[in-house]
């Protein structure tokens, strides 16, 4: 029944043409099974790397994430592949980012997908530096990626920490705006200095062994580009789907859950990683 409300929702939200049956000029496409329509008042911090509940996915569906992009040619070339195989995902957009790449931005928005915040310029450091400076950088991050959006979107109600450099007031404060914290399930590493063939493993060995999850990646990496279409077409092989996320709205009333549906078992989950920055 849920699967059922959630394609319906994503008939209405326009966005038909990422079913994978209906993907233009690549019948290989994996495409988007469906869309999950969150409440952040009622789910306010997902991903099992660091919290207790995430997303209600079911086994074998994944929800791709991109962070501190747009930066050309890099997010050009990501669009592109999603295009290609009518894959949506989620981008955490840095502040400054966005001022120096508006039109991406725009174009990631029009192609369907959803656009949350990173803060204004990625500090690494956020969590310790004086709590209203920090503040200032969730807040300008969300005014600048708003402007480079214009009129005709507004960001989602979505926000990565940098770094994954929470705190508990930083915490309470992006939780008394009404938006829901992020975090991963699955991280690539795609960071670091490995080739694009190890960003697929550590991608696919993490989400075989937990089943579903959130996967992180970064838009303004080459390996990342050069193994995204790998890693899409793994996905399909290993018999994985792609589930695209968007905020509830009046117009758009959340999908219907049940609690035990945000959780993930697995001895990884609700740590405080120390060792990973992105």
């Amino acid at each position: 029944m849920r699967r059922v409300v959630g394609v319906i929702l994503f008939l209405l939200a326009g966005t038909a043409n990422g079913i994978a049956s209906e993907c233009p000029g690549n019948r290989d496409a994996l495409g988007t099974s469906r869309v999950i329509v969150v409440d952040p008042l009622e789910h306010p911090r997902v991903g099992t790397f660091q919290y207790r509940e995430t997303l209600p996915l079911n086994d074998h569906e994944v929800v791709l994430t991109f962070d501190d992009g747009p930066l050309p040619p890099y997010t050009t070339r990501i669009l592109d592949t999603l295009a290609s195989n009518c894959v949506k995902a989620t981008f955490f957009i840095v502040g400054q980012m966005a001022n120096a790449s508006p039109g991406l931005v725009q174009r990631a928005a029009r192609e369907g997908h959803t656009i949350g915040t990173h803060t204004e310029s990625h500090p690494l450091n956020l969590a310790p530096l004086p709590i209203e400076r920090s503040e200032k950088e969730i807040r300008d991050g969300i005014a600048s990626v708003a402007k480079a959006l214009g009129s005709s979107a507004a960001p989602a109600p979505f926000f990565r920490f940098p770094g994954f450099g929470r705190s508990d007031a930083l915490e309470k404060y992006v939780e008394s705006q009404g938006i829901m914290i992020w975090s991963a399930d699955v991280i690539a590493n795609d960071w670091e200095q490995i080739s694009p063939d190890r960003v697929v493993d550590l991608a696919m060995e993490g989400l075989k062994r937990k089943g579903r999850g959130i996967l992180l990646l970064h838009d303004i990496h080459e390996r990342t580009v050069e193994a995204l279409p790998v890693l899409l077409a793994r996905l399909k092989s290993s018999g994985f789907h792609i589930v695209h996320v968007v905020p509830a709205s009046p117009e758009r009333p959340k999908t219907v859950t049940a609690p035990a549906e945000w959780t993930l078992d697995t001895e990884e989950n609700g740590r405080d990683p120390s060792e990973p920055r992105e």
